[in-house]
């Protein structure tokens, strides 16, 4: 009978602490699962590249070299200065062509550089 009382104490013991133990871990989860709900993270709708600025419109993007000259639209590289050209081929803000079921690429040219190094001295 001691054996058996014995048994029976410790297998109480036991199931106690589980019972104790998976529910924290529900109510630990619980707390992770709503948190993004309370706290929802910022969205970024530019770009999701930080060093990339789009300027907003479309330009007359002219080519250092004289070459070309097209509408289109201006990056600048915050990181280099580099600033780029994509050309769109209208007033539109996307490239525009009607070249079958392929959507058309625009290839960015360089335009020029911002020397940012001496703007922060």
């Amino acid at each position: 009978m001691c054996d058996r009382a014995a048994y029976h104490l410790v297998t109480m013991r036991i199931d106690n602490y589980t019972r104790i133990v998976l529910s924290a871990i529900a109510l630990l989860l619980t707390v992770i699962a709503f948190r993004p709900m309370l706290h929802p993270t910022p969205v970024a709708a530019q770009s999701a590249r930080e060093d990339l600025y789009i300027e907003p419109g479309v330009y007359m993007l002219r080519s250092p070299d004289g070459m070309r000259q097209q509408m289109g639209k201006v990056v600048v590289d915050l990181h280099s200065g580099y600033i780029w050209g994509f050309p769109t081929g209208s007033d539109a803000p996307y490239p525009a062509g009607m070249n079958g079921a392929n959507p058309p690429v625009s290839k960015a040219y360089l335009l020029g550089r911002f020397d940012l190094d001496s703007a922060q001295k």
